[in-house]
């Protein structure tokens, strides 16, 4: 709370933040939370492909390590890190693919992506488009 120039008390009302981007939260049917529509609607067509055979090993929000920590001059400098939105396995070539549901490529999202690619060149990396 503050004072306007007439010394009167002034709250300010809050409302949600609103996404950079326009995505709205959107609960999978088991629950799940998920940041966009668009990621809610994938996560429930993989679910289906495990329930069929067609993946295994599903894991939401996986971590991959870019570049670890190192001391520079004295100072520690954190790690940088990628967490994508979903990994599985596919049974016909065992090959790991890591998944992205991207509405819009960022400028960090698009230097992550090189450094996976350059770190993980044995990970099917795919970026689905809505």
């Amino acid at each position: 709370m503050g004072k306007d120039e007439y010394g009167n008390i002034v709250t300010r009302l809050r409302f949600p933040k609103r996404h950079k981007y326009g995505a709205r939260r959107a609960t999978a049917a088991d629950g799940t939370q998920f940041p966009s529509k668009a990621e809610r609607d994938r996560y429930e067509e993989l679910v289906l492909l495990q329930m069929a055979g067609a993946i295994s090993e599903l894991t939401c929000q996986p971590r991959f390590v870019l570049q670890e920590t190192f001391k520079s001059r004295g100072k520690t400098i954190r790690s940088i890190s990628y967490v994508a939105d979903f990994s599985y396995r596919e049974p016909a070539n065992s090959c790991l693919v890591v998944e992205d549901t991207k509405g819009m490529r960022t400028p960090v999202f698009r230097l992550k992506e090189k450094l996976f690619l350059k770190r993980y060149p044995n990970i099917d990396f795919r970026v689905l488009r809505v």
